[in-house]
């Protein structure tokens, strides 16, 4: 679709779900919506808290692959801009006007090495992640060919087991290759642990953490001894930030989904046992559903399923009712435990999914909602931009 294309030029149910100035009743579903009151606070809370600490905040553009999120970040949360996976993803966002672009990953494919080299060309300032030092001799020449200037963080697997190297020297020498090579510039260290993000016990979180911590504080040591000390050491989560931005060595946080929160990360516990999407940070992203059968007596049927949502991390859960249960789905049906018969057709649940990013990238557009009525209609700009 042109994204030029006026809101007001579009038909609700065939181009967009919304208009705004609609009534919340009357969006079409399934589909996602935003509510912008809990939006907005959960970013300025974000932000005040980095801002307040002397960090960075680099949002993760691949959650909700929104520029229009992403530039509330920025204009409201103090973000500095945003992590993307993908050179397509880091595309959309530099074409959005988004300047400070991390591609929080490697990128070793020739053709996307050379779309890669091209970006600074569109005003922003981009890094990349590298974990062999044979890929620095590539994004040199691809940087040489565009007469760009690329920057490079050395990605340290701090224990997420993915990309990224484990031992100190491994890291002084990309440094060294990086800082040697024409057009690159060695800007500081990738050290996300992602694999601890959504542990429940906020001691084990820390106890992962602290790890994490130990290795970087050892790289940096061995950089400055060699006259490289990292500008930027980059990392943290939605599960971390507190022990990041506490390290006395993180100076960049790469926060995503505290500003949508989803039902997988809403289980984990903050440090006085509490569940994190009952206080820390509120429920903004919700699937919008409709009830389309209740032939069954204690069952309604509704009308998202799997092609609206992931469930890679669970079933979506109910918000705001304990009365009844989202318990199984298939492509274009959710089944919903009604024991007490209190729905009915065409009656409309907001459903929290269970993993927000997968979820996000199924939908072309976000209806940002605030006091019942449709507000905004923002594209998920990056929608399918895995490559």
């Amino acid at each position: 679709m042109n994204m030029d294309v006026k809101l007001t030029d579009l038909e609700v149910g065939y181009d967009v779900p919304a208009l705004p100035g609609m009534d919340e009743k009357d969006i079409q579903t399934p589909c996602l919506i935003l509510d912008m009151d809990a939006l907005e606070a959960n970013i300025r809370k974000m932000g005040d808290y980095a801002r307040d600490r002397g960090m960075r905040l680099r949002v993760h553009g691949k959650m909700h692959k929104s520029v229009d999120v992403a530039k509330l970040q920025m204009r409201i949360g103090h973000a500095i801009g945003v992590c993307c996976q993908k050179v397509s993803e880091a595309e959309v966002f530099a074409r959005g006007g988004i300047t400070d672009i991390l591609v929080s990953n490697e990128v070793r494919d020739p053709a996307k090495i050379d779309r890669l080299a091209r970006l600074p060309k569109l005003g922003a300032s981009v890094i990349v992640c590298v974990d062999d030092p044979a890929n620095v001799a590539d994004l040199s020449a691809a940087a040489q060919k565009h007469g760009t200037v690329l920057d490079c963080f050395v990605e340290i697997d701090c224990g997420a087991g993915r990309c990224g190297v484990t031992k100190t020297p491994a890291v002084v020498e990309i440094a060294r290759a990086i800082a040697a090579a024409p057009g690159l510039r060695f800007k500081g260290l990738q050290a996300y642990q992602g694999a601890m993000q959504h542990i429940e016990s906020y001691d084990e979180r820390r106890a992962k953490l602290d790890v994490a911590i130990a290795m970087v504080k050892d790289a940096v040591a061995a950089l400055e001894a060699v006259g490289l000390k990292p500008d930027l050491v980059s990392g943290g989560g939605t599960g971390s930030y507190y022990f990041e931005s506490g390290s006395g060595v993180y100076n960049e946080l790469q926060c995503g989904s505290y500003a949508f929160m989803d039902a997988d990360y809403g289980r984990i516990r903050d440090k006085d046992g509490n569940r994190i999407d009952q206080g820390e940070w509120q429920n903004a992203l919700f699937i919008l559903t409709s009830v389309m059968s209740h032939a069954k007596a204690d069952k309604a049927v509704v009308d998202a399923g799997l092609k609206a949502q992931s469930v890679d991390s669970g079933l979506p859960v109910v918000f705001g009712r304990s009365d009844v249960k989202y318990v199984k789905c298939s492509d274009e049906h959710g089944v919903i435990d009604d024991p007490g018969a209190v729905l009915k057709v065409n009656d409309k649940l907001r459903l929290v999914p269970g993993h927000c990013d997968p979820t996000c990238n199924v939908h072309d557009w976000y209806v940002g909602v605030r006091g019942g009525k449709v507000e905004v209609i923002w594209p998920v700009s990056a929608r399918g931009r895995a490559y």
